[in-house]
Formats: structure tokens, sequence, C-alpha cells
């Protein structure tokens, strides 16, 4: 096996989101990317052998250097400064919060300390506004609806710009692994995958409660079938089960159930994910049965079991069956609070049968169909195939942010895609009309300047004349996202997203 190019690992720590420096024992910056001149504004070379403590206001610096040696002395991955409010010093003298994670880096006999840096400026005026919004709210009633505005404006800015960097780091993941490394690089690089996925876990459920609780998700009630909903999910959790040797038995029959289907299967999700896990052998269930006016949905295993005085407590927050508080967790204990707070709000019924040693059983009751729609046929994914050339396939990528940008387009290219860049509508337009072809087109969906990747597909379409098949990539969960129109040739994808899952999406769009 052959290790990272020094110039490709250059190229990722280029395309990090934040700022990186390596910086020596004696405090010395020994490596900056691109990012440490755009947040302090000095020239790269003017930083690199700089002492870090250059970098921060005059009245840390004396406590930093006492902290530093501390650091040298017991080197370990950790946050910089917990509890504390940090800040940085650009070359001009003023002053900005920064959040600073600190990682050990072993160079033969000595130790070199990777610091990532990052910008925390808009976040903290957003938590700002929070606060003021709240107090205003507990002073006179007549302004709760400006506090929830806030709140709704905060979700909808973390729903995005949390999921930037994790979007950067999991196709950065991507593009490295597929690249030759040896096995102690793919070890690491398989580690820092679970720990990007375990970091979109948590952010995905704490921004579910947050909307849950905001207000902001609003029930959207339709004749559904059930089907094709577990359709659905047992390719989702297919893989997952068979990882764990564990039978998955699926039976829907021909029911149709009313509710706000996007809801409903985000409940059956986080009940499936919960089956799984604590199921060791045997299997995982999800079956549909009729019951006069109502259609009962249930999810059961043959896992640990709860029991009888725990079950009052399983919709707790960060409560896990059968976890010491100082034990090993799998998983955060978020999915039953989000199971409750969804079923009040879809107005359901939510039963729990379980037995210690035998297994648990959850079942969701929804009002039957108020008629019976015709049943239509979906249109089946055709499979990527393996003979699918991405070498002679042309992608239109559009993004606004540049490290998302080039993190998406170093993984298109190692894997033989021809990729063009741009960050507006209106590049992607004149880039359209000089190429000679576009087989892909993929876009984020929220752009600078109020664009949205909506009105770049409908323009690329308009003006090439052909519907060009195109990928929406998102960290919306709105409304505006669930109703957008049926399209053989077009796919959305949720951020953030793994790079092989992105990959696959685009072999079977280019093979539909």
């Amino acid at each position: 096996m052959q290790t990272i190019p020094p110039e490709l690992a250059r190229s990722a720590l280029d395309a990090a989101p934040d700022a990186m420096i390596i910086i020596d024992a004696a405090g010395r910056v020994r490596y900056a990317n691109k990012q440490v001149t755009a947040l302090f504004g000095y020239p790269h070379d003017d930083i690199v052998g700089k002492n870090v403590e250059e970098l921060m206001p005059e009245r840390y610096r004396a406590r930093h250097l006492g902290h530093r040696e501390s650091y040298v002395r017991n080197v370990r991955l950790r946050p910089m400064g917990q509890g504390l409010d940090l800040f940085g010093l650009r070359r001009d003298g003023s002053e900005f919060p920064v959040e600073i994670s600190l990682s050990p880096i072993q160079d033969g006999a000595r130790i070199l300390t990777a610091a990532a840096i990052r910008d925390v400026t808009d976040r903290k005026r957003v938590e700002a506004e929070l606060i003021v919004a709240r107090q205003s709210a507990e002073r006179a009633s007549d302004v709760a609806d400006r506090a929830n505005q806030a709140k709704s404006r905060f979700l909808a800015t973390a729903s995005h710009d949390l999921r930037q960097p994790l979007q950067t780091l999991a196709l950065l993941n991507g593009a490295l692994r597929r690249t030759d490394t040896d096995p102690a690089s793919a070890e690491a690089l398989e580690q820092q995958e679970q720990a990007i996925s375990a970091m979109s876990r948590l952010l995905n459920a704490l921004l579910d409660i947050s909307k849950l609780e905001s207000g902001a998700v609003k029930p959207q009630a339709a004749d559904f079938s059930v089907s094709s909903l577990f359709e659905e999910l047992s390719r989702d959790f297919a893989g997952v089960a068979a990882k764990k040797k564990l039978r998955l038995q699926v039976e829907a029959g021909q029911h149709w159930a009313h509710s706000d289907p996007s809801l409903v299967e985000q409940v059956l999700r986080n009940l499936m994910s919960n089956a799984v896990k604590y199921t060791r052998a045997g299997c995982v269930w999800l079956r549909c049965q009729h019951e006069n006016t109502a259609v009962r949905l249930e999810v059961g295993d043959t896992g640990i079991g709860i029991a009888a005085d725990q079950l009052p407590l399983i919709y707790d927050e960060f409560y896990q069956v059968g976890i010491q508080a100082s034990g090993t967790r799998e998983g955060y204990g978020l999915g039953l609070s989000i199971v409750q707070r969804l079923v009040r709000l879809l107005d359901l019924k939510l039963e729990v049968h379980s037995v210690v040693g035998k297994g648990s059983v959850f079942s969701l009751v929804l009002p039957a169909a108020r008629s019976r729609p015709q049943l239509l046929s979906n249109m089946p994914e055709k499979q990527a195939a393996n003979s699918v050339q991405t070498a002679r396939s042309r992608v239109l990528l559009v993004e606004d942010d540049m490290a998302v940008r080039d993190a998406t387009r170093l993984l298109l290219k190692i894997e033989g895609y021809q990729v063009v860049a741009v960050a507006s509508l209106a590049e992607a337009l004149q880039r359209a009309r000089e190429a000679e072809g576009i087989d892909l087109l993929v876009t984020d969906y929220h752009l600078t300047g109020g664009e949205t990747g909506i009105q770049v597909i409908a323009a690329i379409r308009d003006t090439l004349k052909i519907p060009v098949k195109s990928v929406l990539i998102t960290g919306d969960t709105s409304s505006a996202i669930k109703d957008l129109p049926c399209d053989p040739y077009f796919r959305v994808a949720s951020k953030p997203i793994k790079a092989e899952e992105l990959l696959t999406l685009l072999r079977g769009l280019l093979a539909a």
C-alpha cells in the first residue's frame, strides 16, 4: 500500500473548513493552511515561524504559556479552554471569538500539536440575539412572536451552517479513503469516519428536538401507502441488520394510512434504529395490521427488552436502557424523545410492550386512509451498474461555500468525473453555455444572495433545453423540500451526506 502523497495531504488540509496550524513544543508555528491567512490577515510566510501566542490578545499570553507547557506534558485530543471565551488577534489588531480543538501529532521522537481554529463571530451574534429575544419575551407577552421568529431563524441558520463543516469533513474523508494509503492511515480514516457519523447523528437529533420545541414543524396530513414507506425503510436498514447478522422481516400488505408520511417515517426510523441497536441476535420486524378504522404499524425485536420500572423513563432525553451513567454509550438516548414529541404533534397513539431478555414491540396507531387512492406504479430506481463510465461524465457543481465546493470537487475528480465547479447561478449559466455538454448537475439548495438550487436546475434545463439529471444537496428539512415535485431525473440528498452515499446516488442517476 502506498502512503498519501504530500500534495494530496496539503490539498486536503487547505480544503478544510477551519484554519489549521501545527505547532512545535516551543510554541512555534510550523505549518498553516490557507484559512489561517484569511482568518488572521497575515501572509502565509509571516505566520510560519511565528510564536503562537502572537495570534492571541496580550491578556491571554502569559496564561496560555502555562497551559501550553501543561499540554506538552499530557498531550491528548481535546477542546481548548472549555468553559472560557477565547479570542484571536488579527494582524490589524482587531479581536474575534474562536473555538479551538487540539490534536497531538507524533513526528518521530518529537510531539507536535495540530490546532483547528474556528471563527464563531456569527454564532455568538446569533446567540446574543436569541438571549435578547428571550428576555424580551419574558418582559412582555406581546413580543413572544418575535422571539419565536428569532428562534426559527437561528434553527434555519444552524441547520445549514452546522452541517457545512460536517459535509466538508465527510467528503474529504471519502476522498482520502479512495486513494492508496498504508494500513495505519486507513485505520485513522475509518475512525475519523465513525466520529463524523456520530457528530452527524447528534446534530440531527438536537436540531430535530429544537425544531419540534420551537413549533417550526407543521404536520401535513395526507393519505399514503404503507408498503411504499416500508420498502424504503427495508432498503435503508437491510445493510445494518445484516452487519449484525440479524433477520429483517417486513410485512406491509396493501394498507393505506392518513397522517404526515414524512413525520411517520421519522418515527419509524428512530424505532427501527433502536431495535437494531438493542438486539444482539434473532430478528427485527416491521409489520402493518388493519384494525377497523385504524392502521397499526409495529416495530418489534428479540433484543434485551425493557424492565417495567424503566418504561416511564425511556422517553427522557439522554436516557438509555441498561447504560450506566459512567458506561460506554452507543448513541445519545434522543431517539425516543424525538418519537414522543412527533407522536404528540401528530396526535397519534404509541404503545409499547416489552419483556426483559425477550424483546420489545412498539405500536403506532394511525387513522386509516379516508379514501383508497388509485395505486400508482412506483418508478423503480435503477441500480448503478459497475459499467457506468464516470470518467466520461461531465459534472457541473454549484456550491457557494468554498470548503464544501473544494472537497466535493476533489472527491469527484478522484472518482474520475470531469468537474466544473462554480459558486452562483450566473456562473453556472455561463459555464453551461460554454461547455460541450453536462451529464450531471449537483447543486446546493441555499446559495448566496437568496438564490436556490431549484432556480439553478430550472435555469440550466431551460438554457440547454434538456432535462439535465440533477442532484439537490441540502440541510433544509422544511416543507419546501418535502413538497418538491416528483422528477425521474431529480434527486434530493440531505447534508451531511457521506462520500460513498453521494457517489452511489450519482451512479444511480447516471444509469436512470
